[in-house]
């Protein structure tokens, strides 16, 4: 009877004990601008200063592969985090950079459009979530897909 008990001990212990994980990220990289009061201090926040939020590649044929760097500068007064770029589709991919951007420091999100099955005009968006404040940035990537092909 005791062995089951000293048994779920172990597995319990091993389930809920504190670990050293290294994944995460230091909790002095994220600032906090809101306040009891409600006046939110952003002084302090990093900031993105895109050189353009939306880019036409205009027209382009069935299947062809096209991409794009959105530049931007950390224009804030701390380390930019960018925890993650979601496209609104799979045939959209953005590539972001995975470490801090220091204040004043410039930067690149390289969005790619893959072409292939979508005719006619396209609309696609890529949302980063950062640790700016608001917490999101939507940047946009049209094309008109034509098909080149004798039907």
């Amino acid at each position: 009877m005791r062995r089951p008990v000293y048994i779920f001990f172990i597995v319990s212990l091993l389930f809920f004990s504190c670990g050293n994980n290294t994944d995460t990220l230091n909790t002095d990289l994220v600032n906090n601008p809101n306040t009891a009061d409600g006046k939110a201090d952003m002084s302090g926040l990093p900031a993105f200063d895109f050189v353009t939020e939306e880019h036409d590649f205009g027209r382009i044929t069935d299947g062809e592969k096209v991409s794009f760097t959105f530049k931007f500068k950390n224009s804030g007064k701390s380390d930019l985090i960018i925890s993650e770029a979601k496209a609104t589709c799979g045939c959209t991919v953005a590539d972001y950079p995975r470490t801090p951007i220091k204040p004043g420091a410039e930067s690149g999100i390289s969005v790619s459009f893959n072409s292939e099955g979508r005719k006619g005009i396209q609309h696609k968006t890529v949302t980063l979530v950062a640790n700016t404040q608001p917490s999101t940035k939507v940047l946009t990537i049209k094309a008109e897909v034509v098909n080149l092909g004798i039907n």
